[in-house]
């Protein structure tokens, strides 16, 4: 019987151990998801006041940048042209370069999702 028992005993520690493992496991994702929730939520909210006061900006310095130009070219249909030129180079660009910011944008995201 002195085997029996010995094997019923270390059973229920490895059953026991297997609890403690899994709950701690639970724990662990619990927190991490928590993490990575937190990160995204930050890093969204941050896009978005970045976002919204850099085009804000942009907006404004469009406009007097326009205004100047008109300005001195005595044309405000060129000036607006131009600065619609200007915007369209930069569509160009940024779509020339988009598997870049791709691969970068997953480079940073990685690092903060895996770790």
């Amino acid at each position: 019987m002195g085997v029996i028992d010995s094997l019923n005993e270390t059973s229920n520690k490895a059953i026991d151990v297997g609890e403690v493992y899994y709950k701690k496991t639970q724990e662990y994702y619990r927190l991490k998801v928590f993490q990575q929730l937190t990160m995204t939520t930050g890093m969204l909210l941050k896009t978005a006041v970045f976002g919204g006061l850099g085009f804000m900006a942009l907006v404004f310095i469009t406009v007097a940048g326009v205004v100047y130009l008109a300005k001195i070219i005595d044309s405000m249909v060129g000036a607006c042209l131009i600065a619609g030129a200007f915007f369209i180079l930069l569509l160009i660009l940024a779509y020339l370069f988009r598997s870049k910011i791709d691969n970068l944008l997953v480079k940073k995201l990685s690092v903060k999702f895996f770790n």
